[in-house]
């Protein structure tokens, strides 16, 4: 595919509110393509729910995401920072490709349930104009009375309701082009009226997205479970991550900025024992925010309905990325990281985001548990139908007797720094087995370590 030639850095500010005040070119085009314009609601769902999140937890954040295009998707490195009721978007890394489609099973299953739900139907194009509205059987489908017109917008018919989280199902479909549930709407004509939206995406034969169906179910006819006795509350996993996303990220992100704000000595200088706890309370802060990632990601991996996303990614793209984000910790360490040659490519299946969030992890390992001074090397390669890629140090190696304990929930081999919460390789092997590949630890032939990351490659 051509790609056009882009800025370094792709701007854009939206307000609070959720309105995109401006943007440059490529951003502003994609907006556009998705039924919007400068001053109107931010129609890319997933760089939406990013400002909204960092206007949530009012601290800023930096993360990969795939925005869907009529040409493809779009692999983007997105930065959200709020700053006086706006969120600024810095975009440093824009790369388009053919979209790939969800695994069969997981669509068809999505598919089946959003297909399933009760009330009246609608179908909306890729523009999120209404193309068909039909009455639904019984009275659950019943029309409003004043429903929605062919080649009107979908988004000047319903106004969306974030949940007790903040967050709306029906983005997080739309980013993933998957079928989602459970979205709570009221009519922009008469908010009174509420709708359960469900729905699901529909493609072409050439596999490209053609837009969504799906049902809606007003709120008064929706069925309620039964009062029951209240019981002692349990902590389920999904319920255990909101809670520690709500209870500990939001005020940790502020201790953590404060801190910084303190170390960086804006409003002048500072005794040196007092330039030391600031210090000490921003890494506690970052290493216990790390924590809850970890924590987080264990209980999503841990529950039976985990699945990943088959796409096709480029491993030594991944290992020159992860290399690159712990460039500046490796100076301070005076170690030199080799990442893959530029020209080097190792294609695969699996996940991006999650492939990306292992090779951070091994490589961060590397550069925090290898003597200074020395080289991690990152290399890729194919053997029989799997693609790999290592990340080798020149540290002490691991005996052969703990390579697989190392796997372990909690294990950290006797370390007692505060570097790592011994969880991140148990994460990092349930993501691999996930994508249908493995993790395994080999002696590096210069010494050390030599941790080894194994996808299916792609075939063809």
């Amino acid at each position: 595919m051509n790609m056009p030639a882009h800025p370094a850095v792709i701007r854009a500010t939206v307000a609070s509110d959720g309105r995109l005040l401006s943007a440059d070119a490529p951003l502003l085009s994609l907006q556009q393509e998705a039924g919007g314009d400068i001053g109107s609601a931010l129609a890319i769902p997933q760089l939406a729910a990013m400002a909204r999140l960092a206007t949530h937890l009012g601290i800023a954040l930096s993360r990969p995401v795939v925005a869907a295009a009529e040409r493809g998707d779009i692999d983007m490195w997105v930065r959200a920072r709020p700053e006086d009721e706006r969120v600024q978007l810095a975009i440093i890394d824009w790369h388009e490709r053919q979209a790939v489609a969800l695994p069969l099973d997981l669509a068809r299953r999505e598919t089946d349930i959003a297909a399933l739900s009760d009330g009246w139907t609608w179908q909306i194009d890729t523009q999120l104009r209404f193309q068909i509205v039909l009455e639904g059987l019984g009275s659950e489908g019943t029309l409003p009375t004043a429903p929605p017109v062919p080649g009107s917008r979908f988004t000047s018919y319903f106004e969306l309701r974030a949940d007790a989280d903040g967050d709306l199902a029906i983005l997080r479909g739309f980013a993933q082009r998957r079928a989602f549930r459970d979205q709570v709407a009221g009519l922009t004509s008469d908010p009174a009226q509420r709708f359960i939206l469900s729905g699901f995406p529909m493609f072409d034969l050439a596999g490209q997205l053609a837009g969504y169906r799906g049902k809606a179910l007003p709120m008064d006819r929706a069925v309620s479970a039964p009062l029951a006795t209240p019981e002692p509350l349990l902590f389920y996993p999904a319920e255990f991550g909101k809670r520690l996303d709500r209870s500990l990220r939001r005020p940790l992100g502020r201790i953590i900025a404060n801190a910084d704000s303190i170390a960086a000595q804006l409003e002048g200088a500072l005794r040196p024992d007092y330039l030391g706890y600031a210090h000490d309370i921003s890494a506690a802060g970052r290493h216990l925010m790390a924590l809850i990632d970890d924590l987080a990601d264990l209980q999503a991996i841990d529950r039976p309905d985990f699945s990943v996303i088959a796409e096709e990614v480029d491993l030594a793209d991944i290992g020159r990325r992860a290399a690159g984000l712990f460039l500046v910790k490796a100076r301070d360490r005076e170690i030199d990281i080799l990442p893959p040659a530029l020209d080097a490519a190792e294609p695969a299946v699996g996940e991006f985001r999650r492939a990306l969030q292992i090779l951070m992890n091994l490589v961060g390992n590397a550069v925090r548990y290898a003597p200074e001074g020395l080289t991690v090397r990152i290399e890729t390669g194919r053997s029989g139908g799997q693609a790999w890629i290592a990340v080798q140090d020149q540290g002490g190696g691991i005996a052969v007797d703990s390579r697989e304990r190392v796997f372990d929930k909690f294990e950290r081999l006797g370390r007692s720094d505060a570097g790592g919460s011994g969880l991140g390789l148990y994460i990092s092997r349930r993501l691999a087995r996930a994508m249908g590949g493995d993790i395994r630890i080999d002696d590096a032939p210069e010494g050390g370590a030599r941790f080894i990351l194994l996808l299916p490659a792609l075939q063809g």
